[in-house]
């Protein structure tokens, strides 16, 4: 049992879907707990060891200012959690610039810069965790994009694990499948979506069609991870993606 304010996370992306689920189970938790994201002010909780900071953190420099604000308010960071990222589906024919830089900054190099900035000021025994997708272990139709930055978020993640090791800090990547978020909704109203204008009938579906267990995990499944992967118990898990998809691609 975690003493009260004994650790402090540190969660990009935390206020809505996945993310909020994360936030609140470590307040929960009683760690003290940093949540950024571009807007901010739409997280209404309120807790005495929340820290909210806005930053676009596609950019260094906002994780180097969250790094340094977390610090200063709390003492260390034990546990980093890159989870921004935007779901999106388009051929490959129309894939512009516009799109292919605004995919890779958020899903590739949000995470690449949190790595970096957090690495340097974390002690052994810390743990940086990076939300990634079961779209970096298989592609999928008019979903290439995407996917190359979860394959990207992949081999980040075992090529910190061993270059962070001998500083103690370990480095693991969840991937989970399908959740019911206001992301992934919005990302499947995209007329090159495999739900094609049929999100409910296409989510059961995938679920019948794929699920071991006959269901899909929750944001809650991926917070409670995030916990056990921030923790004492797994302090021999690091260069590990892990699925977390209800069986839906078995490895």
């Amino acid at each position: 049992m975690l003493k009260k304010n004994n650790m402090t996370a540190v969660i990009i992306g935390g206020t809505k879907g996945i993310g909020l689920e994360i936030t609140k189970l470590f307040l929960k938790k009683n760690f003290n707990v940093v949540v950024s994201a571009r807007k901010i002010n739409n997280l209404n909780l309120k807790n005495k060891n929340l820290l909210k900071i806005s930053g676009d953190f596609s950019k260094e420099n906002s994780h180097k200012k969250l790094v340094n604000k977390t610090l200063k308010k709390f003492g260390s960071i034990d546990v980093y959690i890159n989870n921004v990222g935007l779901s999106d589906w388009k051929p490959i024919d129309k894939v512009d610039h516009k799109f292919l830089n605004r995919m890779v900054l958020n899903n590739f190099f949000s995470a690449v810069w949190g790595c970096k900035q957090a690495s340097k000021k974390m002690k052994p025994g810390s743990s940086i965790i990076n939300i990634s997708s079961i779209a970096g272990k298989r592609g999928s139709k008019n979903n290439s994009i995407y996917s190359s930055c979860k394959f990207a978020i992949t081999g980040l993640t075992q090529s910190l694990a061993k270059e962070l090791g001998d500083k103690g800090i370990r480095v693991n990547s969840i991937c989970p499948v399908l959740i019911k978020t206001p992301g992934l909704i919005k990302a499947l109203k995209s007329k090159y979506s495999p739900a094609n204008n049929r999100i409910e009938n296409f989510l059961n579906e995938f679920t019948i069609s794929n699920s071991a267990l006959g269901r899909l995990p929750s944001g809650n499944d991926v917070a409670e991870l995030c916990y056990f992967l921030s923790n004492p118990n797994s302090n021999s898990i690091t260069g590990q993606n892990i699925n977390l998809d209800c069986g839906v691609f078995p490895q």
